[in-house]
């Protein structure tokens, strides 16, 4: 099991649009995707208050391709992702770092 780090710096103003479409559009399109998530977080304290960070779970680095790959190629998120960002773009960069636990982690 690996696991997907990803953070998303929003545009200043832009977190609650970020957190809308996910509630609202993306998770549906993940579960038709059978991507899994395993949590979202804002910050309370921190360097900046504009981020998401969530994580996602992945048998291996060959399903995690061949899922996000469909994912970001499917027409009705590519709709999507131009519908709400057509006032702007809502993130201004993505971090994103590939997890695999260690022997004493909680999490395999």
């Amino acid at each position: 099991m690996i696991h997907e780090l990803r953070i998303y710096h929003c545009m200043p103003g832009k977190i609650g649009d970020l957190n809308n479409r996910f509630a609202n559009i993306t998770l549906k399109i993940w579960e038709k995707h059978g991507i899994r998530q395993v949590g979202f977080w804002t910050v309370l304290i921190g360097p900046s208050n504009h981020a998401l960070y969530y994580l996602l779970e992945w048998d291996s680095l060959a399903e995690r391709e061949r899922i996000w790959n469909a994912f970001a190629g499917d027409p009705e998120w590519i709709a999507a992702r131009t519908k709400t960002e057509a006032q702007g773009a809502i993130v201004q960069r993505i971090e994103n770092y590939m997890l695999a636990p260690t022997a004493y982690s909680k999490i395999q």
